[in-house]
């Protein structure tokens, strides 16, 4: 029988690979050239820049790259985590961060939530990427976009207050900002077959930073996958990138075919550029507040500069800012940023004894996250998980630590309630009213009228053919299958929000999870799915009993409470910065702009004002292009050749995931990171896989 700290370190392992290391082949064991060219200290750093950029993870990374290739715009990226040049053996190798973890050291913000009233009061791990490239450097490396219908949603939710500048996220315009970060590359032909793997390569971008493809391993038991889901009445998807993921796919990843390597924002968009005098990348350096100029207009307060330090009791050190501070923390992080530099809600900012430059009801408010639970069978067959135990030869192979398990499925409402699916969305619609009165963590009516807005558009989708759960097949675990089950479209909605006049105490976390009935229900009718896939043909002769819950949990009550007690983050965190009309406690508008701010904007998955059935990374990646787009139309910049290649430079290491050595650079997709720390969980980690934020 599995224990219970078994269980929930493979939820983590479905919900998001964090590092690699111990089991490494020895060619990614290499002195690594520095890529310092861009990189600055705190004494070097210029007096002013044109663009200041707070947050050097996914984001912040394209737009610096993107807005730097006019050589007459200077852009300082600051970045509070570090390079994360000095472990590229923890970063480069996809399987890796099945194995091993950097949770718990200087890589990770390690957030944490506080007790979970209807989760069992406990208090969840929340870690996040501190380093270059954000969470993308430490995710899961899931190539899986939103549907069509979702991002049409999103862009009208924001129509009615700009209907022009909103016609950036209408999907057509959007799935061509995602395309433009992409490079595909098909599978190879052998696991291509074995793992029924299908795919539009039309609908995945060609030429771009990012590199997206297939492992150079596969596994005959990921072939059961695709029939096995058929045989429960769930369809393959046939083009999950075009904007119908309803079904089930073996997702691409973000992985460099050429040397195996995982692709990441700093991989792909920043250690490939030839030197650019006009960029800088400040790394360790944390922004404390963004400056306003006190006499400019109290409506539209003007940005002067950033403030930032290394360690909470260094020197503050400012630096000026010509043009625009675009803020690119992620939904922990940039929430965190505006907060201390006085934007926010008034109630927050006044108890934290932060004083109020701009009054923000919405900002921190709207969060929304994926919630995730599983079943695990013993395995009749070999795993991923067996073959990386074993220490053998295959076990070091590069292709090998390139294998990250991505057979998932999304599911209706349809499929989850069967004849009952209307009357579900009945009583969902008929708790509207309830719902606002008594869920939404806030008592500005703006923020009740966001909740209102966002909870209808998500009820109004239910009907559509997308996914309500998201089934993923782990085989990382020696000895054990998993299928896990995660939410995609919570109905119960959280906050982030400020205690103390520091940034350098953590932002507090409170997700509020299954606070609404239909959260609950729809996990449980998930993990009922999930069960039956696995007792379905072919994948049922691949496992043996089921060993958690196990069969002593069965009746809807008793899934209702171990959920309570077990279920946890899929690390899809987004919406604290909700693109929403300022009236519905919005943060900011269709062109990103903050409201009552002139020249600061925030880009990243903090905008997204409604959870998507996806990954994080591949939407966030098309909205920072975008974003680059909207502020060099604005300032009239030109886009340079693209110079992603390192045109001969000498520095770069060969094995290095570096566009420069080949047409595929690289970029990560996913969800997010592990939760778990302590030497205990650390071990744990080693031996299970991580598959899923950010």
């Amino acid at each position: 029988m599995w224990s219970r700290e078994i269980f929930l370190t493979i939820v983590a392992s479905l919900s998001l690979p964090v590092l690699c290391s111990s089991h490494i082949p020895n060619n990614y064991h290499h002195a690594r050239a520095l890529h310092i060219r861009n990189y600055v200290t705190s004494a070097s750093v210029a007096d002013s820049y044109d663009f200041i950029i707070a947050g050097g993870g996914l984001a912040g990374l394209v737009i610096a790259s993107r807005l730097s290739e006019d050589p007459d715009t200077t852009v300082l990226v600051l970045e509070a985590g570090e390079s994360g040049d000095d472990v590229p053996s923890f970063l480069n190798p996809p399987a890796g961060t099945y194995y091993d973890s950097l949770l718990g050291t200087s890589y990770d913000w390690a957030h944490k939530t506080v007790p979970q009233r209807n989760a069992g009061d406990r208090i969840m791990p929340w870690p996040r990427g501190k380093v270059l490239g954000g969470s993308s450097a430490i995710n899961g490396m899931y190539f899986v976009r939103p549907s069509e219908v979702e991002v049409n949603a999103w862009k009208d939710m924001i129509a009615s207050d700009d209907a022009s500048s909103s016609e950036a996220w209408e999907w057509n315009n959007f799935l061509k900002s995602m395309k433009k970060s992409e490079n595909f590359t098909p599978p190879r032909a052998e696991v291509e077959a074995m793992a029924n793997i299908r795919y539009q390569a039309d609908s995945i971008g060609a030429g771009g930073p990012m590199q997206v493809s297939y492992p150079g391993f596969m596994l005959p038991v990921v072939g059961n996958w695709l029939p096995s889901l058929e045989a429960t009445g769930i369809a393959s998807a046939p083009d999950p990138t075009g904007g119908k993921n309803y079904g089930g796919f073996v997702a691409a990843l973000s992985i460099n075919p050429t040397n195996w390597t995982r692709s990441y924002s700093k991989s792909a968009y920043i250690d490939p550029l030839p030197p650019r005098k006009n960029l800088d990348i400040l790394v360790s350096s944390t922004v404390t507040k963004i400056i306003f100029d006190e006499k400019s207009d109290s409506a539209s307060r003007v940005a002067t500069g950033v403030e930032f330090s290394s360690t909470a009791s260094g020197p503050r050190k400012v630096v000026n800012v010509k043009k625009e501070v675009i803020v690119t923390g992620g939904a922990l992080g940039s929430p965190h940023i505006l907060m201390h530099s006085g934007v926010g809600p008034k109630d927050v900012l006044d108890a934290a004894g932060v004083p109020l430059v701009s009054e923000l009801p919405g900002l921190g408010q709207h969060l929304q996250d994926h919630m995730t639970a599983l079943v695990v069978w013993d395995a009749k067959v070999e795993t991923a998980g067996d073959i990386q135990q074993s220490g053998s030869e295959i076990s070091k192979q590069a292709e090998f630590m390139s294998f990250v398990n991505s057979a998932i499925a999304y599911v209706n409402t349809s499929t989850l309630f069967a004849a009952n699916a209307g009357e579900f969305q009945t009583n969902i619609r008929n708790a509207l009213a309830e719902s606002a009165e008594t869920l939404v963590p806030s008592k500005s009516q703006e923020v009740v009228e966001g909740y209102k807005a966002i909870y209808s558009a998500t009820e109004k989708l239910m009907p559509e053919g997308l996914g309500q759960i998201e089934l993923l097949l782990s085989i990382n675990s020696p000895g054990a299958i998993a299928i896990q089950a995660a939410l995609q479209h919570a109905f119960s909605q959280g906050r982030v929000y400020i205690n103390s006049t520091s940034i350098f105490d953590p932002i507090v976390v409170d997700p509020n999870y299954f606070s609404h009935f239909a959260d609950l229900v729809t996990m449980r009718e998930g993990l009922k799915l999930a069960r039956r896939v696995g007792q379905a043909s072919p994948m049922r002769d691949a496992l043996g009993p089921e060993t958690f819950p196990g069969p002593g949990v069965s009746s809807d009550a008793q899934i209702d409470d171990w959920l309570r007690g077990n279920a946890q983050t899929e690390f899809h965190p987004a919406a604290t910065c909700a693109m929403l009309p300022r009236s519905q406690g919005g943060v900011v508008n269709a062109k990103l702009q903050v409201y009552g701010l002139a020249n600061v904007r925030v880009a990243d998955a903090s905008v997204f004002p409604l959870s998507f059935s996806a990954h994080l990374a591949s939407p966030t990646y098309g909205l920072a292009e975008q974003a680059a787009d909207i502020i060099k139309t604005l300032y009239k910049t030109p886009s340079a050749p693209n110079d992603s290649s390192n045109n001969g430079d000498s520095d770069s290491d060969p094995n290095a995931d570096n566009s420069s050595n080949s047409k595929n650079g690289g970029i990560s997709l996913g969800s997010g990171i592990p939760s778990f720390s302590g030497a205990i969980w650390r071990t744990m980690i080693c031996v299970v896989a991580f598959l899923v934020i950010f």
